[in-house]
């Protein structure tokens, strides 16, 4: 049951946010909220924590900038304030229960007060955090939640992605994302309750293990029941000693989840003990390995036939107007051949990545950690803490099948922050594969699969370029790794637009078929080659001035959708072998 009929106003992006992670007693907290804009940093000085009122308004939750937020305000803005009163449910006991104020995404570093009293503060732009509200909660009939969101993206000391630095938008560089973008909620949970959740599949021997962390629940009995297509297949329990518990279930069922078909298993979790938690939840059954970097996945190769997604949004900008669309664009990619995305700077919301479990659609985790100088000493600080909450948001999914936190580094990389991230990203998680930094400079040893950026148009160039691959050497003097690249993980990005406007690579072509036939020639050197194992193609959809998209912004299809799946479903080279 949702609470949200509590709300004054039409509530947008009304789903739970957390589908892999599901209460009963929430509030969601989207629609209008008070807004004012900070340019000079000095709402605290000036007692906006406990302001009456704030100047405008804004639809929660999307940016500023938007076109649904309602001001579509481009210029940068140093700091912005968000305020809105809320009336608690009476079922919401306090005596029994904690409330959590919960934020999706907010860009960049965060401040939150209820009632005036500050809550807690968050540091990162793309990941989801929350704060326990409770005893900040007043006896008044209406409760009033403060959030202040500071964003000093030029400053070059944050991860922004692909937002753009300058006035305007320009080549690979987009309209900007301050603030809140995705959805903010209240939740109200048992005074012990479980805090998270790790899956760990084996599909050996169809068992799963899960991994609880708590609070509040230190000798507490931990249950486990798994559910597949609403048949009972499993059920365990444990003792929680300190703030944790480890499940190992054994499945009567064994069912894979594999490219194209999610197969996914419903799961309980509960605490014991009157009114013990009780979470929703869900998992998949795969294992994800590679040989010669060639992922396998249920032990069987794949071949990886991706699409650069960068999750822009005409009138969202980051965020997705509606669930619908999240499936849609999943659908649309299927649609013309590919199964699966590399999710490119930016970390997409939970409810996105649900869809790609659902559909059997593999995708790449990556961050946004463009604007972010890596060989400067505070990226340590930039990147460390907030990589470490994404590994820990979105761990469970199954179609993530591999982590990549940073894109085309420059050369003069710090390779000791490189080599911790992989350190830090293995210790959370053995069980997926790795590229260290994708694209250009890869430091020795540290990537499962090394990757390679190459835009050339010409497909009889492009060949030759890979050529060297089937000696055993490398290609690019700054590739210094030792094997062979296996996964072109951007290419193509061929320009189209019909009136011959827009940013992308190379020269365009002069019509449709012309564009389709360098398409499938391009992607033939990929698929024939016997050294390599993915391919992801530049873009889904257009972005802004960028015209390179299979779609346009507004999601149109641009060309023949069935070619485009017959050139990119046939047999790839490394399928042929096995």
């Amino acid at each position: 049951m949702s609470y949200s009929h509590y709300l004054q106003q039409p509530c947008p992006r009304p789903g739970y946010p957390r589908p892999d992670f599901v209460r009963e007693h929430w509030i969601n907290l989207n629609g209008t909220w008070e807004f004012e804009e900070d340019p000079g940093r000095t709402g605290a000085q000036r007692g906006m924590p406990k302001a009456a009122h704030l100047k405008d308004t804004i639809t929660v939750p999307f940016c500023r900038e938007s076109a649904l937020s309602g001001l579509a305000h481009l210029d940068f803005c140093d700091a912005v304030w968000y305020r809105r009163t809320v009336r608690l449910p009476e079922e919401w006991s306090l005596k029994h229960s904690r409330i959590l104020l919960h934020i999706g995404a907010c860009d960049y570093q965060t401040e939150a007060w209820v009632n005036g009293t500050r809550v807690g503060s968050h540091i990162g732009g793309m990941n989801a955090f929350s704060f326990d509200i409770t005893d900040a909660l007043s006896d008044a009939d209406e409760q009033i939640i403060t959030i202040c969101a500071t964003d000093l993206l030029r400053e070059g000391g944050q991860c922004g992605g692909k937002q753009s630095l300058l006035y305007g938008s320009h080549g690979c560089h987009y309209t900007r994302t301050t603030g809140i973008w995705q959805t903010v909620w209240l939740e109200c949970v048992p005074v012990a309750y479980i805090r998270s959740m790790k899956v760990f599949p084996s599909i050996n021997d169809a068992k799963v293990t899960l991994q609880l962390r708590t609070v509040g629940a230190d000798g507490c009995v931990a249950r486990a029941q798994a559910f597949y297509e609403g048949r009972a297949v499993g059920a365990a329990a444990a003792v929680v000693e300190g703030n944790c518990a480890t499940i190992e279930m054994k499945l009567d069922e064994l069912h894979l989840w594999e490219v194209g078909a999610g197969r996914l298993y419903d799961l309980t979790l509960s605490l014991d003990g009157e009114g013990g938690d009780t979470v929703e939840s869900y998992f998949g059954m795969r294992s994800v390995t590679h040989k010669n970097g060639i992922l396998y996945l249920n032990g069987k190769p794949v071949f990886q036939r991706l699409v650069l997604d960068q999750g822009f949004y005409p009138d969202g900008i980051w965020t997705a107007p509606t669930d619908e669309e999240l499936r849609a664009d999943i659908d649309r990619s299927m649609a013309v051949g590919f199964n699966g995305a590399r999710l490119h700077q930016k970390v997409f919301e939970p409810r996105f990545l649900y869809e790609c479990d659902k559909a059997g659609y593999i995708v790449w985790g990556e961050h946004g950690n463009w604007g972010m100088n890596i060989a400067a000493p505070i990226g340590f600080r930039a990147i460390l803490p907030d990589w470490l909450e994404i590994l820990e948001r979105d761990f469970n999914h199954p179609a993530i099948i591999g982590w990549c936190p940073l894109n085309e580094t420059d050369y003069n990389q710090d390779t000791e922050l490189v080599r911790m991230l992989a350190a830090m990203t293995r210790a959370v998680d053995p069980t997926r594969l790795y590229i260290e930094t994708s694209g250009w400079a890869h430091v020795r040893g540290v990537s499962d699969i090394v990757d390679i950026h190459n835009y050339d148009q010409n497909p009889e160039t492009f060949r030759a370029f890979f050529a060297p691959i089937l000696e055993g050497k490398n290609v690019h003097i700054h590739h210094n790794y030792d094997g062979l690249p296996t996964f072109v993980s951007e290419y193509g990005g061929i320009r189209w637009a019909p009136d011959k406007e827009g940013w992308g690579y190379g020269v365009a072509p002069e019509s449709i078929n012309e564009l389709i036939e360098r398409f499938r020639a391009l992607t033939d050197v990929l698929l024939d080659h016997p050294c390599i194992g993915g391919l992801c193609y530049t873009q889904l959809t257009d972005v802004e001035q960028e015209v390179n998209g299979i779609y346009t912004y507004d999601r149109q299809l641009k060309f023949d959708a069935q070619k485009l799946h017959a050139i990119l479903s046939r047999p790839a080279a490394i399928e042929l072998q096995e």
